[in-house]
């Protein structure tokens, strides 16, 4: 994925997100510092620190381009847009960064936005925690519903377990390794504060981009009631109820490239429960990716060990890439007796 285009002045951002999450390793705990120099015109990663900041770039960018209501249209109706596609190919990366360290999460695969489920195969960073002798895992989206093969954590080989995304603390937003790609695009929904940056090119395709801020309680208010619960989760879990965004609509108006920034802390702290067996640490794909970079022993998260460690500062940069449009996914959800019997509980709700 490559973008390219023109930047107005003034289009320096700020992180958004606070406090008191737990998912997996995860806390949200502090605001993200924002890119600075090159990093910051090259990636766009776009967190709105207030309305002067807003009309800061809506006044260098010209009258019409920068009418904060046609922006703030453009970007609310974005998810609409999405619903006459049928599906689409789907990139996905999640970057933390921690104590110097940089570590990436990536995923492929399709989404039907008809039915709508999608499918990704996520692939955590070498040297990771999950890394080693780990398989790929397979994640299935659905309504309300996230299915993982391969995560470990003393889930047997080849068996599934769904997760209840209402349930996350995050609504999974960050837990999977990957933001399910329709929760990326109904996220705009809640968008508050917009302002146009430029007319930009994503891998050639002419994009119109903008940043900004979420509202989470009101993507939840506006979103499908199929998909309210989880987004209504985030909007409780995250205590500052924002985050900061990018976002490249193509002509159409439909998302080609969706950026979220999150400042967070490590810790372990989510749990679950299996019969008979207590409790144990999960080991989610964010989880296992993340836990080098908070001084964590890998062989501790491999065999379940508690650990215990002080929160250190880490920014979470999670990008969703659409393209392909129209293509037509064959995507089947789990057999009931494919998935695995023991259920997944947050242990902070």
């Amino acid at each position: 994925m490559a973008v390219q285009g023109r930047r107005r002045k003034g289009a320096v951002v700020a992180g958004a997100v606070a406090g008191g999450l737990a998912l997996g390793l995860l806390v949200v705990s502090g605001c993200a510092e924002p890119p600075q120099g090159d990093e910051a015109r090259g990636a766009g990663a776009a967190h709105g620190r207030g309305s002067s900041q807003v009309r800061q770039v809506h006044e260098a960018a010209g009258p019409a381009a920068a009418d904060p209501a046609r922006a703030l249209a453009a970007v609310r109706h974005a998810p609409k847009a999405l619903a006459g596609v049928g599906g689409a190919r789907v990139r996905t990366s999640m970057e933390t960064v921690s104590g110097g360290t940089r570590l990436t999460i990536r995923g492929r695969g399709v989404y039907d936005f008809t039915r709508p489920v999608g499918r990704l195969t996520v692939m955590l960073p070498e040297g990771s925690a999950g890394r080693a002798g780990h398989r790929p895992i397979t994640e299935v989206f659905a309504p309300g519903a996230l299915y993982m093969k391969n995560r470990g954590a003393g889930v047997p080989a080849g068996k599934w377990v769904r997760i209840d995304t209402g349930a996350l603390p995050d609504g999974d937003l960050l837990t999977s390794g990957a933001t399910d790609p329709l929760a990326a695009a109904e996220l705009l929904g809640g968008a508050r504060e917009v302002a146009y940056v430029g007319d930009e090119r994503v891998d050639g395709e002419r994009v119109t981009h903008y940043w900004g801020t979420i509202d989470l309680s009101r993507a939840a208010r506006v979103a499908p009631a199929r998909d309210r619960a989880a987004l209504a989760a985030a909007a409780k879990g995250f205590s500052s109820g924002t985050v900061g965004f990018d976002a490249y609509l193509d002509e159409r108006g439909r998302p080609r490239l969706l950026r979220y920034r999150f400042g967070v802390a490590d810790r372990v702290a989510a749990r679950e429960r299996t019969p008979g067996d207590g409790q144990r640490p999960v080991t989610t794909a964010a989880a296992s990716a993340m836990a080098p970079a908070a001084s964590v022993s890998p062989a501790a998260v491999a065999t379940g060990a508690a650990v215990s460690a002080p929160p250190s500062p880490m920014t979470v940069v999670s990008t969703v890439e659409l393209f392909a449009f129209g293509h037509r996914p064959v995507i089947a959800l789990p057999a009931p007796a494919e998935i695995y019997a023991g259920t997944v509980a947050s242990p902070q709700k």
